[in-house]
Order: C-alpha cells, then sequence, then structure tokens
C-alpha cells in the first residue's frame, strides 16, 4: 500500500518528502487521541460539576488537580505542531473554522482562569468559579463536536449542516459526560459514584445517537468516503467496527443498569469500553480521511512544510516528544483506582 501510494505522487517509498509528513499525520493525530482521551474526562467532570450538588462540586473538581496542567498540554501541542509541519493548510481549515476555533479557545480560557482562581478565592465566592469552570468545560466539549461536524460535511456552512453541527456539539457533551462519569465510578464512591451512574446513564445513549450521526452524514456527505468504505474487503471491517460500536454502548448502558439493580460498586470497565470507543471512532475518521486533511481538496503533502523545515521540526520533536512522555507517565499513572478523600486532623484534647 505504502509503494502503491508513494508511485501515485511520483515519489519514493524512502523519499523524506513522502514519509516525513506521513510521521508528522501520525503525531498530529496521536495528539488528537490523547487529548479527546485524557482532556475528556477532565471535561466531562466539568460539565458533571454543574448537575451535581454543591456539597459535591468541590470533591469533583478535587479529584482533577493532578492532572490539570497536563490536560492543557495537548491542545497548544496539536495546533503548534500542525501550524509548523502544515502551513499549507492552516489557511484553507482554520479559515473555515474560525467560529468553533474561537469558542474553544475562550472554554478553554474560561476553564484555565475559573479553576486556578476558584483555588484562590473566600470561600463564600468559590461557586461562581466552579460555575465558571463549568460553563467553560460545557463550551469546549460544544466547540469539540461543532469542529467534528464541520470537519465531516467539509466545512460547508448551509443552513442544514448548521443543525447538524449543533446536534453533535450536543452529542459531544454527552460523549465528554459519559466519559466523566465513567472516571467518577472508578475513582470515588458513596453519593458521587451513585449520581455518576445515573449521569452516565442519561449520556450513553445521546453518546450513540452522536457516533451513528457522524458515521451516516460522513458516508453520505462525501462520496469518496462511501466508496472507500464499500470497495473491496473494506466493508467488513466497516461493519466489525459499527457492530463492535454497538456493543461498546450496550454494554456500558448494561453495566450501569446493573450497578443500579445490584449495587453501585467500583469498577472500570465502563470507563476503558469508553475510551474504546473513543478510540475507534477516531481511528474510524483517520482512516476515512486519509491521506486528505481537506476531503478531495488538500493531501497531507499538499499540505506539508519543505523537507529542511521538517527535518529541523523533527529535530525537535525527537527531543521534546520523550520527555513529555515521560512527564505525562509520572502524571497520569494515579488517575486509575479508587480515590480516598483525606481525613481532616483532629485538633480537640
Amino acid at each position: 500500500m505504502i509503494d502503491s501510494l508513494a508511485s501515485a505522487l511520483g515519489l519514493g517509498a524512502h523519499d523524506p518528502s513522502f514519509w516525513m509528513p506521513l510521521v508528522f499525520m501520525a503525531l498530529f493525530f496521536a495528539i488528537i487521541v490523547a487529548g479527546a482521551i485524557l482532556d475528556g474526562f477532565d471535561v466531562g467532570v466539568g460539565c458533571l460539576a454543574l448537575f451535581a450538588p454543591p456539597e459535591l462540586r468541590m470533591r469533583m473538581l478535587s479529584l482533577l488537580s493532578p492532572w490539570r496542567d497536563a490536560n492543557e498540554f495537548w491542545l497548544f501541542l496539536g495546533l503548534g505542531l500542525f501550524l509548523a509541519a502544515f502551513p499549507n493548510a492552516w489557511g484553507a481549515i482554520m479559515g473555515a473554522l474560525y467560529i468553533p476555533l474561537c469558542l474553544l479557545g475562550l472554554g478553554v480560557f474560561l476553564r484555565s482562569a475559573s479553576f486556578e482562581m476558584r483555588l484562590r478565592a473566600p470561600q463564600e465566592l468559590q461557586w461562581r468559579w466552579v460555575l465558571g469552570f463549568g460553563l467553560g468545560s460545557l463550551l469546549t466539549a460544544c466547540a469539540h463536536g461543532f469542529l467534528l461536524a464541520q470537519v465531516v460535511v467539509s466545512y460547508q456552512g448551509q443552513f442544514g449542516y448548521l443543525w447538524f453541527s449543533l446536534f453533535v456539539g450536543l452529542c459531544a457533551i454527552a460523549a465528554y459526560c459519559l466519559l466523566g462519569s465513567a472516571w467518577l465510578i472508578m475513582r470515588v464512591a458513596g453519593e458521587l459514584r451513585a449520581r455518576a451512574v445515573m449521569w452516565g446513564r442519561r449520556a450513553v445513549r445521546w453518546s450513540a445517537a452522536g457516533a451513528v450521526g457522524v458515521s451516516v452524514v460522513l458516508a453520505f456527505a462525501n462520496a469518496g468516503v462511501f466508496l472507500k468504505w464499500s470497495e473491496g474487503l473494506h466493508w467488513p471491517v466497516v461493519l466489525g467496527l459499527w457492530g463492535f460500536l454497538l456493543l461498546g454502548f450496550v454494554s456500558i448502558e448494561m453495566c450501569l443498569q446493573r450497578m443500579i439493580n445490584s449495587s453501585y460498586r467500583t469498577t472500570a470497565l465502563p470507563f476503558f469500553m469508553t475510551l474504546l470507543i473513543f478510540l475507534v471512532l477516531l481511528g474510524g475518521l483517520g482512516y476515512s480521511f486519509f491521506p486528505y486533511l481537506v476531503l478531495d481538496d488538500i493531501t497531507i503533502w499538499d499540505a506539508a512544510a519543505s523537507v529542511e523545515s521538517l527535518r529541523l521540526i523533527l529535530s525537535g520533536v525527537v527531543i521534546a516528544l520523550p520527555v513529555a512522555f515521560i512527564f505525562n507517565i509520572w502524571v497520569y499513572w494515579r488517575m486509575f483506582g479508587l480515590s480516598i478523600p483525606p481525613t481532616p486532623p483532629d485538633y480537640e484534647g
């Protein structure tokens, strides 16, 4: 496949102008996956904080404290890498996505400022910053869905596509709420876990509806994608992935229903099933779009910077990526398992 693709471009498989854009596209896709998953539970917990009782909100935000700084890393890394490695697509893509990108930037800024100010505000004013963090999380999740919808419809702005973008934005909020609630089920006990189960049950069907909507519109709005899915031996793989998504959503709902009927016990199954669903959806999107950044218009080789520039960027990535990898392993290794709240010291006597 690689040799045939290189031949179609008139390049050799070992030519740097062929394989270097592939390397940077793989890195960019890995950053998107990491940001959607590792920052996703953070966004989901922030959204759910709006629906939690006031006495539980501080506990929810305190659970996020070890990962807040690491979660902001992925967005800036992805934008920086995309701008540096694919400058010829920056204008075409970002010009069509300036509204959702502005909403995303506003949501990220509101989340970051509110989280830090909450730690420094007097106790009677902290609820305002918790509200700001929740609203910023909603805005960030909705902006992610809006971005996804615009990419799926090739940045078309007709009235019907606008409604589709709004629908995907709402489903993206539900998907992040599902990831956040599944993470809370794995991390906490008591009333907060029971509420997380109920939140997850309400979010799972909207998440499934969003996955179905994106798949259907992607297939029927882009003839090339539909042909790619249906030709040769690809269609059994596509059907298998759809079957896995269906099984995943059904398994999550059955698990949450069983927890309600039997016991609110600690389990990591909903969280890992949600992670697998995210991975399959993002992987399917990456496969459907490859090798285009803009379907049927701009390929990754059209958008890539010069080989000299890519070599310079790659030398920096080779140094920075292992450091970032080690740092994130050190930060995220504690995100699994039950978290026990600290016991206040007894000053009496």
